[in-house]
């Protein structure tokens, strides 16, 4: 980060329009040590000069990381609050787009489910919010708003912007449906599973695995290290997924396309 971007967090760190996200800010910028190992991880698919797809940007550290490996970054993301943070942070970057939008099966508009008091969890899926109803580890989530958002595809941003060397789904039970509206084989990308909606990321390995993708492992929580280090099966993927305990709550999987049984990392 640069030492204008840093006074551009702080000061959206005293912004008391921005109060449900000071702890997000907190988390996620300012410790280099978790910098450091976000770098790392995804510098297996991503170098500069790529085209990164990050969909659910949330406050957008995911897009520092991709573009202290050098990578243009196309940010998707439909909450106002986390638009306004993108927007301030990223505000002189002309290699980071920032797109107000959902991500679906087909263009147009969708209610957007905002949990006000910890929106990185507000979701486009109604069955979501009902999965997370009575759910341990899920006590006293309140999706307390909806709004109505815009919607485009996964090929409508390939379209516009080009193909991506590597795309980031975290969208909160919707990955499904955003790679419904994917209808080509990328290099990598990932996508969030929960352990309380198991059944959207078996669509999403079926989706997947007719795309062409063919080599699959998970890094649980947000620790960022590969399970299996190989490129595995879908169908050992989605099993492994099961068998996880209700208390792993979530994850990513990651997914390549030609992957010819490489590892994931040395």
């Amino acid at each position: 980060m640069t030492a204008t971007t840093d006074t551009r967090i702080a000061a959206l760190r005293n912004d008391p329009a921005l109060s449900l996200l000071h702890r997000s800010l907190d988390v996620y910028y300012g410790d280099p040590e978790r910098d450091a190992r976000m770098d790392a991880f995804y510098s297996r698919f991503v170098g500069s000069g790529d085209l990164v797809f990050d969909i659910g940007s949330h406050v957008g550290d995911h897009i520092a990381s991709f573009r202290r490996l050098g990578a243009r970054v196309v940010a998707v993301e439909p909450q106002p609050l986390c638009l306004r943070v993108l927007r301030a942070i990223y505000a002189d970057d002309d290699q980071v787009t920032v797109v107000d939008a959902a991500c679906g099966a087909l263009p147009g508009r969708t209610r957007l489910h905002v949990n006000s008091a910890n929106p990185t969890v507000s979701t486009a899926s109604p069955d979501f919010v009902r999965a997370a109803k009575g759910a341990g580890g899920w006590e006293g989530e309140v999706w307390d708003t909806d709004i109505e958002v815009p919607v485009v595809t996964v090929d409508a941003l390939i379209e516009t912007y080009g193909v991506p060397t590597f795309t980031k789904i975290d969208v909160e039970g919707f990955e499904d449906e955003v790679l419904a509206g994917l209808s080509r084989p990328l290099p990598a990308l990932s996508f969030e599973f929960t352990t309380i909606a198991r059944a959207v990321a078996d669509r999403c390995l079926d989706r997947l695995t007719a795309l062409g993708f063919d080599g699959f492992d998970v890094a649980v929580g947000d620790d960022k290290s590969m399970t299996f280090r190989r490129w595995m099966p879908a169908t050992d993927l989605a099993t492994h997924l099961h068998e996880l305990p209700h208390a792993a709550n979530s994850g990513d999987v990651y997914c390549v396309s030609g992957s010819q049984a490489a590892p994931t990392e040395s």
